[in-house]
């Protein structure tokens, strides 16, 4: 009998312990160590363990130090890495419907963005649930603008030139090469690489993030005109984020909400900051007349027409061109 009151103490001594025993959680990154984005998530990792009492430690992995997006996705699925920072390609690599919103010339400014995400994040959220993932915050990281080895106004210069995709969507690489563009799938962490053998010669990016990978300086030309938008997001792995007390993750988000609003205030200021040193590094703006713009819209709208029903579903296309229409009417 007083083994039995031995064992169920040490059992209940156990299972108190792992109830306050601290947690870290890995959460992985493409974005270089010491960038806008990079600190912003050390911000957030240190006041997620100050909130939690020590409980939740974050240790972040920077610069694709825990992989590419596709790897970082399995290592939480297997529970190696529990949280990681992506791109929307990330994202929509998870859930392709996460695509409906980044697609050229259909979300046009940050204000739309910011509604169309606020009417569809429930039902994305419920998606990524749906694969294991909860998404503890999105962001917009800015506008994507051609860079180039040789100038570029229009479609048909921008289809003579290698350009980058990201293979983590085939699909949507597939698309790139039915509209007669010379894409070649690279990583995003070989990217530099590529560009310096001359394997790409093109790619898409915003500015800020541009300098930032240091893929600038291979590519010195930059097309003045703002094809999509660029979305970002922090994803946990379901199983993670049960675990934590309700109480608790309100805290938590409401920490990545202030940290997000500041980087976003941050990156608008070092956007034009960046453009202004590249300028001085040997950056060249290419105007685009407003036939070359009609134009790009024309070849953008033939890709939406292959990815619609294939890679993002009619029907949340459909939904993210009703809310745009309620928002534009206002």
């Amino acid at each position: 009998m007083a083994f039995r009151k031995i064992l169920f103490c040490l059992c209940l001594s156990c299972t108190l312990s792992a109830a306050v025993t601290a947690q870290t959680i890995k959460l992985g990154s493409l974005a270089p160590e010491g960038s806008p984005w990079d600190k912003a998530l050390r911000r957030i990792a240190a006041d997620w363990n100050a909130a939690s009492g020590g409980r939740l430690r974050v240790k972040v992995f920077a610069g694709g130090i825990a992989g590419d997006e596709p790897s970082m996705i399995r290592k939480i699925r297997i529970n190696q890495l529990q949280a990681a920072a992506i791109t929307g390609v990330g994202l929509g690599s998870i859930v392709e419907d996460f695509y409906a919103v980044q697609l050229p010339f259909v979300v046009r400014t940050s204000g739309e963005m910011e509604y169309v995400m606020g009417e569809l994040q429930p039902t994305l959220n419920r998606m990524l649930e749906e694969k294991g993932f909860t998404l503890v915050a999105w962001f917009l990281t800015g506008w994507a603008y051609l860079f180039s080895k040789t100038p570029v106004a229009t479609p048909g210069e921008a289809k003579r030139l290698k350009l980058h995709a990201d293979p983590a969507s085939p699909e949507i690489v597939d698309a790139w090469k039915e509209l007669g563009f010379h894409v070649v799938p690279v990583a995003p962490t070989e990217v530099l690489t590529a560009l310096q053998s001359d394997l790409l010669e093109a790619f898409l990016l915003t500015p800020l993030t541009a300098a930032a990978m240091q893929w600038f300086g291979m590519a010195k030309n930059m097309m003045d005109l703002p094809l999509a938008p660029m979305l970002s997001g922090i994803v946990v792995s379901e199983r993670v984020w049960d675990g934590i007390p309700e109480a608790l993750k309100t805290e938590l988000l409401a920490i990545v909400d202030r940290h997000l609003d500041t980087l976003s205030e941050e990156t608008a200021a070092l956007e034009d900051e960046a453009v202004q040193i590249m300028l001085q590094n040997g950056l060249q703006i290419h105007s685009v007349s407003a036939q070359g713009a009609a134009e790009w819209e024309r070849v953008m709208e033939e890709g939406l027409d292959l990815i619609t029903g294939t890679v993002v579903s009619e029907q949340m296309f459909a939904e993210v061109q009703m809310i745009l229409s309620e928002y534009r009417r206002r």
